[in-house]
């Protein structure tokens, strides 16, 4: 699956996040470096993928990559900044844990705030088209999965460990039966009360 990279003579890192569309817990990026000279053809889209391969993929990755960082940015701060600008804050901090320094960052979607002065280019879809890209994917949305289920165990009316801070109808009548917690993003509250008025 996928394209090993995007110019061959090039250090590439690749970038995505998970996170975005969730009403509680932190926004999670990660950047991959994967050797030139490996296909790693499993790799794919992590919204594709079962949790048990994500998992074992996850493994694959940290082993077998140059180098990869990950990047957390919480709810408080996606309410400060917003979550578009808090994808972006994600990824920098993925970025800055690399040991290697790229030379070309891949970034899945079609915008991005540059870091430093790396060339980047966004590709929509890319975590399906590039295996450095799929692999961020996969390391981002199972750290902060990881960290959901975590979470769950603090306030367990919620569900984290399911619905992973994702409007389910569930997650949004228990808002609404227990209010929210410090790990929801409140300035989501206006469209959380929206959508519930809506469903009911």
């Amino acid at each position: 699956m996928g394209l090993l990279s995007h110019y061959s003579d090039l250090i590439e890192a690749g970038c995505d996040e998970a996170g975005r569309g969730c009403l509680a817990g932190p926004v999670v990026a990660a950047a991959v470096i994967l050797k030139k000279d490996a296909d790693y053809s499993e790799l794919n889209d992590s919204k594709q993928l079962t949790e048990k391969k994500r998992m074992q993929l996850r493994e694959l990755v940290m082993k077998e990559a140059l180098a990869y960082g990950i990047g957390i940015v919480s709810a408080e701060e996606i309410d400060r900044i917003n979550i578009l600008n808090a994808s972006f804050l994600a990824m920098h901090r993925a970025l800055d844990e690399l040991k290697l320094q790229p030379e070309l960052l891949l970034i899945d979607g079609n915008r991005f705030n540059p870091y430093k002065e790396l060339k980047h280019v966004c590709i929509v879809g890319g975590d399906a088209k590039y295996q450095s890209i799929a692999a961020a994917s996969i390391l981002a949305k199972t750290t902060r999965d990881l960290m959901m289920i975590e979470y769950d165990e603090q306030f367990p009316v919620y569900n984290w460990k399911r619905n992973k801070g994702y409007p389910t109808r569930e997650h949004k009548q228990a808002i609404a039966d227990y209010g929210t917690t410090p790990l929801h993003r409140m300035s989501f509250n206006m469209a959380i009360q929206m959508r519930l008025d809506f469903d009911n």
